[in-house]
């Protein structure tokens, strides 16, 4: 199981990830879904993975083997040539590998997330599926996520506001949507590896990993528990009739 995140605000993009990856919950373990690609000055790239773990590993070794050649990810000149570029590698790791996958009822399952900017443009966050296509992130939809997103998603959707939460604010999102989701998935666990990208910076210098038992995280997870319970308690009471309610009786509905 995985939980991937990616937030894209006025003042940069927040990327993170868990690294546990488990067939059952009694075969449990860690590997990074977080990769970066960066010529300081004129491009920088983030990838986050899930699914298949041998998938996403040949797709990240071909798109690095490709940069480290100066070509791919080196050579694109936007960030929508960088999705379409994955795409591409997703696609060549399908060719090779989908027809034996499927022929033993496995499918073909590797989805990415792509945060980062080229120079000459802004910072822009893209979802690339399994079949190579891209879908980019919106003022209006200002963050993506992979894996097991449902129970960290209520809180983004009514917190994060792409034209006024800042840089620090979506990170502290980030997090709490992480602490949601393992507190109801036990299969998505530290470490949680965070990363900020500070618009027009073209560096990745903004790197954190929470490892298990991390007294930072321990405390977030702590104050903003307590704080949602004396939040609920402060709202105000719920007012019911003061005649009970009569039921029908149930001959009646037949």
């Amino acid at each position: 199981m995985t939980y991937c995140l990616g937030i894209m605000t006025q003042e940069g993009l927040v990327m993170a990830s868990d690294s546990r990856t488990n067939a059952g919950f009694d075969d449990l373990n860690i590997a990074r879904k977080m990769h970066t690609f960066s010529q300081p000055g004129d491009r920088a790239f983030v990838v986050l993975s899930s699914g298949s773990l041998s998938l996403s590993q040949s797709v990240v070794n071909l798109a690095r083997a490709r940069f480290g050649s100066g070509e791919g990810l080196a050579r694109v000149p936007s960030m929508y040539d960088a999705a379409r570029e994955l795409g591409d590698c997703v696609r060549q790791v399908a060719d090779l590998d989908r027809a034996a996958l499927e022929r033993d009822n496995y499918s073909f399952n590797v989805h990415l997330l792509l945060g980062g900017q080229v120079r000459g443009e802004g910072p822009a966050l893209y979802m690339i599926y399994p079949q190579g296509n891209p879908i980019s992130a919106t003022e209006e939809s200002p963050f993506l996520q992979l894996g097991e997103y449902k129970y960290g998603r209520p809180l983004l959707d009514r917190g994060v506001v792409f034209g006024s939460t800042t840089l620090m604010v979506a990170a502290k999102y980030a997090l709490l949507s992480f602490d949601a989701t393992m507190r109801s998935n036990g299969a998505i666990g530290p470490p949680i590896e965070l990363l900020l990208y500070t618009r027009n910076s073209l560096s990745l210098d903004c790197y954190r990993k929470f490892n298990q038992g991390d007294p930072e995280l321990q405390n977030i997870h702590a104050r903003w528990e307590q704080s949602l319970r004396r939040a609920v308690e402060d709202l105000p009471d719920i007012h019911f009739p003061i005649a009970p309610l009569e039921e029908t009786p149930q001959a009646l509905l037949i």
